[in-house]
C-alpha cells in the first residue's frame, strides 16, 4: 500500500463503511454507505492538498520583459532612442525610454490577464466526480475528491482518482493509458480481489457500474506517479493566426523595404543620412502592423473566458472561429432540448387508465396500485436516472398511505439492462413470504418477451404503445413474477413474469428551445434532433419544439442502415428527425452533412459519440450527464446542459468574428494616414510631421482600441438574423482592405488638407505639425466610434454601452491635453500652442472624418448585402 493509503486508516474506514446502515442501494444491497462528511472532506483537503497535479509555472516577470525586447516595435524603439542620442537630443531619447516603461506595464498587463482567463478556463475543464458526502449525492469537481471519499462511477466515467472499490456490477475499466494494454480488464469489489478491486486515476469506465474509496490523489496516484498529466487549452495555431503570420510577414518586409527606401532618398535629396535614417526607422514604427498577433491573443483568450462565464466550456480555441460560420446543429432530445427531468404522466393496463396530466386529476385506482407498486420495485430507492426517480417520486405521492410501498423488503440481487436484453429485474424477499418477489421494467417489446405473449396481445400492446408514443411520451413495460427459493437463474427470462401495464412518463420541452429554436432558424441554422427515441415520441418532442418547421420528414436507424450515401444525401435535404439512431450511427451523418459543405456542429454525452463529436466541425457535450469521454472529445462542453448555451455560443462565435473584422479595418485605416506622414514630407520637403514620439503616442490608442475596445462590441443588432458566414472567409479579404482603405485614404487627404492651409496661412511649421497631430488623433477616436458598428449608423447604438471605449477615448483625450498644455511635454513632441480657431479647426476634422467613415461604411455594406441577396443559396 503507497504513501497516500498511508495516512489514513483505509482498512478500518471500510470496515466501518460497509456496516454503516446506507441510503443508497443501486449497486449492491450488501454494500452501502453515507460517504464523508463536508467537515472531514475539508480537514483532509487541508491536510493533503487537492487532487491535482502540479501546473506549470506562469511567466516571470524576467522572461515577460524578454518577450518584451524581442518584440520588432521595441527594437525599433531602442534604435530610435539611439539616434536621438548620437544627434545629441537626450530629451528625446529619455521620453523614448519611458514609453518603454509604458509599452511593458501595457504588455504585462494583457499578458496578466490572457493568463487569469486561462486559469479559469482550467478550473472549468477540471474533472468532475459523483461523490456521497453527507449521506446525499452530489457532483464535485476532481480537485475536491479527498482520501475517504466514496465515489459513484458509470460507464463512460473517467476515474477521478486512485479508487478501491466497494461495490461493482459487471465492471469493465479500460487500462490501455498505464499499462498500454487496449483490452478492458474486468474488476470486482471482493476483498480478496487484489489489483481487480483496485482502479486507477486517469482510467475509463468501460462498462457497468461501481462505487468505491479514493485511497490516493494527485501526484500520490497512480497518474501522478508516472508524471502524465491533464491536457490544458491554447498551443496550437488556428488558421487565422496562421492567416495573420503570413500578413505581418508581408507587411513587416515591404515596410522595411520602404523604410530603406525612404532613408536612402531622404539622405539623397538633402545629405543628411541621420536624419534619413530616422526617418525610415519612424515609417517602419509606422507601417508594422504589432497590433495584429496582440489582437489575435485577447481576442480568443477573451474569447473562451466569456464562454467560461456562460457556462460553456471552449476546449479548443479554432472551435470559436468556427461557431459564427455553423450552418447545422445537430442535436440529442434528453437533457438538450428537454428538461432532463422525467415526470410519470400516465398508468395504463388491461382494466384502467390514470392521466396526472388532467387538471384535478382523482385518485390513482385499485387496479393500477400493483402496476405503480412493482415499477417502483424495479427502480432503485436512492435513484439517479430520471426516470427512475419520477416512478420513485410518483409512487410516494400517488400510493401514500397504502400497502403497496415496501421499505422493509430486502433487495436479493438485480439483473441489470444489457444489450441483448432491455429490461431489468430487482428480486425482493418480503418479511411475510418465504419465496421471492421479482419486479421487472423496460422497453415495452423486452417486457412483452419476458412475458411470453402470443402475437395477438403482443400487437395490441404495440397499438397502445404507439398511442401514447403519439402524445410525446417515453413508455415503459411492468411485470412481475415470483420464485420459490435460491439458487437464482444466471437469465432473468428463467422468472415466469406476468404482465402488469405500462408506464407513461414525459421530458417536457424546456421553455426557452422553441424561441432559441426560431432564432437560429432566423440566423440562416438548420437544427436537427438525432435521438435513439422511437419515432414518435421524437416527432412530438421536434414538433413542440420547432424544429419540424419546413422540413417534417423522419429517417430512423433501420432506414439509414439500408440506404447508401447517394441516397442519404438526398434524404438529408428535408430530414428534420432522425429517429432511433445507434450511436455510431451519429458519425454517418455527420460526415454525410460535411461533405453536403455544411459546418456541423454536434451535442452527445455517451462514450460511443466520440468519433461523431470528433468528426464534427465543432464537437459539443454535456458537462453535467456527459461522460468524460465524450468531454475530452468535444471541442465545446455546454455545462448547463440546454439549448440555449448552444446558441449562446454561436452569438458569441458571430460576435467574435465580426469584432475582429472590426479591429482589421480600424488598424489598415488607422496606418494609412501615418504611413502617409510619414512618406509625403520627404518626397515634397516639408518638415517632418510625424516623428518616434508621435508613433508611439498613437500607439498608446491603437493597441488598447484594437484589443478591448473592439473585443468589449457587443453583438451587432442583425448578427442573427442573416446567414452564416463562409467558413472560407478570411479575415483580409477584399472587403476589409477596401473599407480600411477607403477610410484612411480620405483621413489622410484631409489632414494633408489642413497641413497646406495652416501652412498657406502664415503659421510656423510646429503649429501646423500640432494641428495636423490633434485633428489625426481626434480622427482616430472617431475612427473607433464609427466602427464599432457596420450594420447602422453610429448615433442610433446609444443603447449599447462600451465603457472600454468612454475609457480608452478619456484617457486619450487627457494625455493629449497635457502634451498640449504643460510646456516641457510640449517641446518634447516638438509642438507649438494652438489658438482657439486651430482648435476648432481640428474638431471639424474630426466630425468630417466621422461623416467620411460613415459614408464608407453605409457603400461598403450596401454593396456587400447586394452581392449577398444576387447570390445563389
Amino acid at each position: 500500500m503507497d504513501r497516500a493509503v498511508d495516512q489514513i486508516e483505509y482498512s478500518a474506514i471500510r470496515a466501518t463503511l460497509l456496516e454503516t446502515p446506507g441510503i443508497i442501494d443501486h449497486m449492491s444491497p450488501q454494500k452501502v454507505t453515507t460517504g464523508l462528511t463536508a467537515a472531514q472532506a475539508a480537514e483532509s483537503l487541508r491536510a493533503n492538498g487537492p487532487n491535482e497535479l502540479p501546473a506549470s509555472r506562469p511567466l516571470s516577470a524576467w522572461r515577460l520583459l524578454l518577450d518584451v525586447v524581442s518584440e520588432p516595435m521595441f527594437l525599433l524603439l531602442v534604435a530610435c532612442g539611439v539616434i536621438y542620442l548620437l544627434l545629441g537630443d537626450r530629451s528625446e531619447a529619455l521620453m523614448l525610454l519611458g514609453f518603454v516603461g509604458i509599452v511593458i506595464g501595457m504588455t504585462y498587463f494583457q499578458q496578466r490577464r490572457t493568463e487569469r482567463s486561462l486559469n479559469a478556463l482550467r478550473d472549468l475543464a477540471s474533472p468532475r466526480a459523483l461523490i456521497i458526502r453527507d449521506g446525499r449525492q452530489m457532483r464535485v469537481a476532481g480537485r475536491e475528491l479527498v482520501l475517504g471519499d466514496l465515489v459513484l462511477l458509470a460507464e463512460g466515467d473517467r476515474v477521478p482518482a486512485d479508487i478501491d472499490l466497494v461495490t461493482a456490477s459487471n465492471l469493465s475499466v479500460d487500462e490501455s493509458m498505464l499499462t498500454g494494454e487496449s483490452v478492458p480488464v474486468a474488476k470486482h469489489a471482493d476483498a480478496e480481489a487484489g489489483t481487480e478491486g483496485r482502479i486507477y486515476s486517469g482510467t475509463l469506465v468501460t462498462q457497468g457500474t461501481a462505487s468505491g474509496l479514493v485511497i490516493a490523489t494527485g501526484a500520490s496516484s497512480a497518474l501522478g506517479r508516472i508524471g502524465a498529466s491533464l491536457a490544458t487549452l491554447g498551443g496550437e495555431l488556428t488558421p487565422i493566426q496562421l492567416e495573420t503570420r503570413g500578413v505581418v510577414k508581408t507587411v513587416a518586409l515591404g515596410g522595411l523595404c520602404l523604410a530603406a527606401g525612404l532613408s536612402i532618398t531622404y539622405w539623397w535629396l538633402r545629405g543628411d543620412w541621420l536624419q534619413g535614417l530616422l526617418a525610415g526607422l519612424t515609417l517602419a514604427m509606422a507601417i508594422l502592423p504589432e497590433e495584429l498577433p496582440v489582437i489575435l491573443t485577447l481576442f480568443l483568450g477573451l474569447g473562451a473566458w466569456r464562454l467560461g462565464r456562460e457556462k460553456i466550456l471552449a476546449r479548443s480555441i479554432p472551435a470559436i472561429e468556427l461557431l459564427g460560420a455553423t450552418t447545422v446543429l445537430c442535436v440529442d432530445k434528453t437533457g438538450t432540448l428537454t428538461a432532463n427531468r422525467m415526470q410519470l404522466v400516465q398508468l395504463w393496463n388491461d382494466h384502467a387508465s390514470y392521466d396526472g396530466q388532467r387538471a384535478g386529476a382523482a385518485a390513482l385506482q385499485e387496479e393500477l396500485h400493483s402496476l405503480l407498486e412493482y415499477a417502483v420495485l424495479a427502480s432503485h430507492r436512492q435513484a439517479f436516472d430520471p426516470m427512475e426517480t419520477a416512478i420513485v417520486q410518483a409512487g410516494a405521492r400517488l400510493l401514500a398511505n397504502t400497502e403497496h410501498l415496501h421499505s422493509d423488503w430486502t433487495l436479493i440481487d438485480d439483473y441489470p439492462l444489457s444489450r441483448e436484453m432491455l429490461a431489468m429485474s430487482r428480486v425482493w424477499r418480503s418479511p411475510d413470504r418465504s419465496e421471492y418477489l421479482v419486479a421487472a421494467k423496460g422497453a415495452p417489446e423486452a417486457i412483452a418477451d419476458l412475458c411470453h405473449m402470443d402475437a395477438d396481445r403482443h400487437a395490441a400492446l404495440a397499438a397502445q404503445v404507439t398511442t401514447m408514443a403519439d402524445q410525446g411520451l417515453r413508455v415503459i413495460g411492468v411485470a412481475r413474477a415470483t420464485f420459490p427459493a435460491p439458487p437464482l437463474p444466471d437469465n432473468q427470462h428463467v422468472f415466469a413474469f406476468a404482465f402488469l401495464g405500462l408506464v407513461a412518463l414525459q421530458d417536457p420541452v424546456r421553455e426557452e428551445v422553441p424561441d432559441a429554436v426560431a432564432q437560429c432558424h432566423a440566423a440562416g441554422i438548420r437544427v436537427v434532433m438525432i435521438t435513439g427515441d422511437h419515432p414518435s415520441t421524437a416527432t412530438a418532442i421536434a414538433q413542440q419544439a420547432g424544429i419540424t418547421e419546413g422540413r417534417g420528414a423522419i429517417l430512423s436507424g433501420a432506414e439509414l442502415t439500408a440506404i447508401d450515401d447517394s441516397a442519404l444525401q438526398v434524404r438529408l435535404n428535408d430530414t428534420a428527425v432522425f429517429c432511433r439512431i445507434a450511436p455510431e450511427q451519429k458519425l454517418r451523418l455527420v460526415q454525410a452533412f460535411r461533405r453536403r459543405g455544411d459546418v456541423v456542429a454536434m451535442t452527445g454525452d455517451g462514450v460511443n459519440d466520440a468519433p461523431a463529436l470528433k468528426a464534427a466541425n465543432i464537437g459539443v457535450a454535456m458537462g453535467a450527464r456527459g461522460t468524460d469521454v465524450a468531454r475530452e472529445a468535444a471541442a465545446l462542453v455546454l455545462l448547463n446542459d440546454d439549448f440555449s448555451s448552444l446558441l449562446l455560443a454561436v452569438q458569441h462565435g458571430r460576435r467574435l468574428f465580426t469584432n475582429l473584422r472590426k479591429a482589421i479595418v480600424f488598424i489598415v485605416a488607422v496606418h494609412v494616414p501615418i504611413v502617409g506622414l510619414s512618406i509625403l514630407p520627404v518626397l515634397f520637403g516639408w518638415p517632418m510631421l510625424l516623428m518616434p514620439v508621435h508613433i508611439l503616442f498613437l500607439q498608446l490608442v491603437i493597441d488598447p482600441a484594437c484589443s478591448i475596445v473592439f473585443e468589449a462590441e457587443a453583438i451587432e443588432a442583425d448578427a442573427m438574423s442573416s446567414k452564416p458566414r463562409n467558413p472560407d472567409t478570411h479575415l483580409f479579404d477584399r472587403e476589409i482592405l477596401v473599407r480600411g482603405l477607403l477610410q484612411g485614404l480620405g483621413l489622410l487627404i484631409m489632414l494633408v488638407g489642413v497641413y497646406l492651409a495652416v501652412i498657406a496661412s502664415g503659421r510656423a511649421d510646429g503649429v501646423a505639425r500640432t494641428t495636423t497631430f490633434l485633428a489625426l488623433v481626434l480622427s482616430n477616436i472617431g475612427l473607433i466610434y464609427t466602427n464599432r458598428s457596420w450594420s447602422q449608423p453610429s448615433w442610433r447604438r446609444r443603447g449599447v454601452p462600451n465603457r472600454s471605449f468612454a475609457w480608452v477615448s478619456l484617457s486619450a483625450l487627457a494625455l493629449l491635453g497635457l502634451v498640449l498644455v504643460l510646456a516641457p511635454l510640449r517641446d518634447l513632441f516638438a509642438f507649438a500652442a494652438l489658438d482657439p480657431m486651430l482648435l476648432f479647426t481640428c474638431l471639424m476634422v474630426a466630425a468630417l472624418s466621422i461623416a467620411w467613415f460613415e459614408f464608407i461604411k453605409w457603400a461598403t455594406s450596401k454593396r456587400v448585402n447586394t452581392v449577398r441577396t444576387a447570390a445563389p443559396i
